[in-house]
């Protein structure tokens, strides 16, 4: 069977370096354009054009698909099967209908839940208990087609996006392994998607990185957490902007308390405790212990390194 595999990111990578392991033939495989990476911007390749390229694929590098060029381009590797995972771009209808058996996708959730972009992120963000997997046949829509089979995976309170998002990539190469051929045979039916209880999953943007101290700690917790790759959480401080790259809800109220009988009731913001490798901030309802800070223009920190430059009762802004 002629595969065209379509992805960009590692979870792509990792789908795709499944397939070849199970002696698929993948005749060819379409990712993004290389991207400039980094402060020094960098001209890197996508890891789901180096998997191919160590495996001997041909890669290709549209700008769109939405030409006739790039159609003419699909036919002539006459595929049977187009996969993609993580490609960041829909699929024309022509191109849906060329293979023999359509075109299939491993998304990043459990649809019709978190439809779009940023299904990984958008599940911690949202404090999620599951995420999952879906195989799904494509359509037109933003996906939006049948769905092949699912699986779920439990988040945890402490993960975040990159290590949830290598989760979610072993989790779908092994799915779709399990799902092709059942598909290819016919075993495997199509369900439709209820869209009654369709959500999406929208491109994550830098504004969502800037913590307001005045929302529970759990959700400046997942903030954190779901953008600690990028954007990146933050706050000002001392008239800096502080990144936030790691945090834990307090197990329990003995610093708020002990900050309470001493200086009274602090507000959002308040830096409760900063010393012996804590430092605590006051959120709407709870202390957040901050793990791993950068403040501006320095250096990453372990908390452990930096607690004690933190003046308790001092307070953090929410960026403007």
């Amino acid at each position: 069977m002629r595969i065209i595999f379509m992805g960009t990111p590692e979870l792509a990578a990792t789908v795709l370096s499944r397939l070849i392991k199970e002696n698929y033939e993948v005749v060819l495989v379409v990712t993004q354009p290389d991207k400039p990476v980094g402060r020094k911007m960098i001209l890197t390749a996508p890891p789901a054009k180096v998997e191919a390229e160590k495996n001997g694929i041909e890669v290709w590098q549209p700008n769109s698909l939405r030409t006739e060029e790039a159609l003419e381009k699909v036919r002539s590797y006459d595929p049977d099967l187009i996969i993609t995972a993580a490609y960041g771009k829909i699929l024309p209808k022509d191109m849906l209908d060329l293979p023999k058996y359509g075109c299939v996708n491993v998304h990043g959730s459990l649809l019709p839940k978190y439809r779009g972009a940023a299904p990984v992120q958008w599940s911690i963000l949202n404090e999620d208990e599951k995420t999952g997997i879906t195989i799904m046949k494509m359509d037109v829509g933003m996906d939006t087609g049948d769905i092949l089979t699912q699986a779920d995976i439990v988040i945890g309170d402490r993960i975040h996006t990159p290590e949830l998002m290598a989760k979610l990539a072993d989790l779908g190469a092994d799915l779709l392994i399990q799902t092709l051929p059942g598909y290819i045979d016919g075993s495997i039916k199509p369900v439709p998607q209820n869209n009654d209880e369709a959500t999406m999953s929208p491109p994550i943007t830098k504004d969502q990185g800037k913590i307001s101290w005045d929302r529970p700690a759990s959700s400046i917790c997942a903030q954190i957490r779901a953008l600690s790759s990028w954007p990146g959480a933050s706050t000002m401080w001392k008239g800096g902007k502080l990144k936030i790259y790691d945090a834990q809800v307090a197990s329990d109220d003995s610093i708020l308390s002990n900050y309470r009988q001493q200086n009274g009731e602090p507000v959002p913001g308040t830096v409760l405790y900063g010393k012996k490798g804590t430092l605590a901030v006051m959120c709407a309802d709870k202390a957040l212990l901050l793990l791993e800070v950068q403040p501006a223009s320095g250096k990453r920190m372990k908390a452990i390194d930096c607690a004690h430059n933190f003046e308790v009762g001092a307070k953090m802004e929410d960026e403007e």
